[in-house]
């Protein structure tokens, strides 16, 4: 839960003095009182990019992840295979790491498939009497013992 909505939630619904707050929180008066007062919302700090431990084998573990994925199932490594190659080569990441990567290779690789080798659909929206759709087949009934041929749509 966020910070700010504890503090709003003591002062505003449960009418705790500030100074409560503040002995609670550890922070200052002012500082609950200014919270309170401009509606702030919960500041996000960004964290700034950092490089992983598994980024030098990334490239190798999505090449082995494609190459499982053509496979049938009984014949695929699993993750924790996959992992103890990566450690054989030098790794020496957690295996989270890499059970966190090639579920989000397998998310990605998902959704490109979806959105792949489809082709274009294009809808077709007709004004009432502007266009009609018909299929032609050729059936074969017998009537009265008489075999007929008739054609329908």
């Amino acid at each position: 839960m966020g910070f700010l909505s504890v503090i709003r939630r003591w002062a505003l619904r449960d009418k705790m003095p500030s100074r409560e707050i503040a002995r609670r929180t550890g922070l200052s008066r002012n500082t609950i009182r200014k919270s309170l007062r401009d509606g702030a919302v919960e500041p996000k700090f960004k964290t700034p990019p950092r490089a992983s431990k598994l980024d030098p084998y990334a490239d190798r573990l999505s090449a082995w992840l494609l190459a499982q994925t053509r496979k049938p199932r009984k014949d695929r490594r699993s993750v924790k295979q996959m992992h103890a190659d990566l450690v054989k080569l030098g790794y020496d990441g957690s295996y989270g790491r890499v059970a966190a990567f090639a579920r989000a290779w397998r998310a990605t690789r998902h959704i490109a498939e979806q959105t792949t080798g489809r082709g274009t659909y294009v809808p077709l929206i007709f004004h009432p009497g502007e266009a009609f759709q018909f299929d032609w087949t050729e059936d074969r009934a017998t009537i009265a013992r008489l075999n007929r041929g008739c054609l329908g749509g």
